[in-house]
Formats: structure tokens, sequence, C-alpha cells
């Protein structure tokens, strides 16, 4: 039986690789967007996950359009890199609101629903950098670290109501957000040597969201190329 999925920032890169990986395993998926159009053959609904309005709306167009959300991937996400002596305190605050906040407005608004039905399955997509971290991404790194912290408190607080929480952690994967940095000179620290192509975190998604990934929750999955190992 098809499931009501929901994968928040799905019209492109990671998002929408994971929204149509979950289409083609047979579930109804939404996403959501903020500019531009929503992807064909997926039901799109504008939302900015920094407004606790806009998650409300886009919620009851999902409910109503494919039933209470089941699968939720929170994967909408900013950044906004500079050095921190010159980060002005917005710059950093924008990209945890956006990053970390908007995962909460998420995850709030399809706890319930999920208890009611006493199943559901919870991904965050965090990144390699939540670790590692990076030079120029202290306010992207910490709300990526944060996602994991507060994956790991929803997986105890829901795990007794069959609900599972996962934090998937991409390294670096070849969309728009990477397309301006210095691909070779990040290269040459991957073990793997190559950046990931957007469906390969997919499919660790589309695993983490099936029947065989019942008895994992809690769990952050690298999909670096080992760029990360160690952490």
């Amino acid at each position: 039986m098809a499931r009501s999925v929901l994968v928040t920032g799905g019209n492109r890169g990671i998002g929408l690789a994971i929204a149509r990986e979950l289409a083609a395993a047979g579930d109804a998926v939404a996403v959501t967007y903020r500019s531009g159009e929503p992807p064909e053959g997926l039901f799109g609904v504008r939302c900015d996950v920094t407004s606790m309005s806009d998650v409300e709306s886009a919620f009851d167009k999902i409910e109503a359009e494919q039933g209470p959300v089941e699968v939720l991937v929170a994967n909408a996400g900013v950044t906004k890199d500079t050095l921190l002596a010159m980060m002005k305190e917005e710059t950093f605050t924008d990209v945890i609101d956006a990053n970390l906040t908007g995962a909460y407005r998420v995850a709030k608004r399809a706890i319930r629903p999920m208890m009611k039905l006493k199943r559901g399955r919870v991904i965050l997509v965090s990144s390699v950098v939540a670790l590692a971290g990076s030079a120029g991404q202290t306010n992207y790194a910490a709300s990526k670290a944060g996602l994991i912290g507060f994956g790991r408190s929803m997986a105890r607080e829901y795990g007794s109501r069959g609900i599972t929480v996962n934090v998937v952690a991409p390294g670096f994967v070849d969309t728009d957000m990477t397309a301006d940095l210095d691909v070779a000179a990040i290269i040459k620290n991957i073990p793997l040597g190559r950046q990931a192509a957007p469906g390969e975190i997919a499919r660790v998604v589309r695993f983490l969201a099936s029947d065989d990934a019942s008895y994992i929750t809690g769990a952050v999955i690298p999909v670096d190329g080992g760029l990360g190992m160690g952490h």
C-alpha cells in the first residue's frame, strides 16, 4: 500500500532525487519548495520551513491529498558561508532557522499523526561537516550537528510508538549547492576520489524508509565516500 511521504526542499538536488526514489518505490510523494515550479509527477506545495504557518498549511494540503504523512524526510536547507570573524549574527541565525529549526517545525507537525498511526519514519538530512567541521561554515555545521542531537532525542521519545528517526550525513554531492566549490581540492581528501551522485544519497534514504530498516533508529549513516570516517 502506498504511504504518504513528504520531502522538504524536494524540488532539486538531493531532495528531488529522494522524492523520485520513494515515488519509484510506490509511495505517494509530496515535496515542499520555496520558488520556481513543482517537479513533474510529484505533489508540490509551496512552503518556507522558516514559517510555522507555512508548514501548517502545507501539511493540511498534503493530508487532504494523500493522507497523514507516514514518512518525513527533512531535507530543506541553505548555506551562507562566511568566516566567523566576519559573520553577521543574522547570517548565523538564518541558517540555524532554516536547517535546524525548520526540521523541528516539520517534525513537530508530523509527529502527532504518526503517533495515532503507531508507525512512522523520520529521516533528517545532515552533512559530513556536522562532525568533521568545515572552515567558513560554522553556521551550517552547527545546524547540521544539531540535527543529530535532535534526531536521537526524537528516537528515544517515539520508539515505543513504532516511529524510527535516523540521520543521513552526505558528503560532497554533485548538486547546485556545491557547484561553486573547488571540487578538485575537495576530492583529494575523499578516499573514493569522487563526488556522490544525488541518487546515491536517495537510495540510502529509501532503505531507511523501508521495512528492511525497521530495527534501525537513532543512527547516523554517512554517505560521504569515506571523507568523514572516524567521526
